[in-house]
């Protein structure tokens, strides 16, 4: 089993960085034997926001987010200092991600093989 740690700091709409990350998690998560962790940290704590309203035809990162986390067991942490600051609470947050810390950032660096960071 690989064990791939994703680490977003980019806003979600913007730049496409976000984005692409979660292409990326998404795509590594369904695949056999990997497993994925994402952590939202500084203005990649918005990706996490409930009830997002975008465009029709535009990418929607909330659904992004509740897609691997619902189907493929993907853990997805969103850092709570970071909610804080862009005023965020934990039941604004779209299902399949949780309020956490820079301790379980920590933990899950320690558990990844790999790390990747947007």
């Amino acid at each position: 089993m690989t064990k791939t740690l994703f680490i977003l700091n980019d806003p979600p709409y913007g730049t496409e960085r976000s984005y692409n990350a979660l292409r990326l998690a998404g795509s590594l998560a369904r695949r056999p034997g990997e497993e994925v962790k994402v952590f939202l940290m500084g203005d990649a704590a918005s990706c996490a926001k409930g009830g997002q309203k975008v465009p029709q035809g535009y990418y929607h990162l909330e659904t992004m987010l509740q897609g691997p986390a619902t189907r493929h067991g993907v853990e997805v942490g969103v850092c709570g200092s970071c909610m804080d600051a862009r005023g965020i609470t934990e039941d604004e947050l779209a299902a399949g991600t949780k309020r956490s810390s820079l301790g379980q950032l920590t933990d899950w660096t320690v558990w990844a093989d790999k790390a990747l960071v947007f």
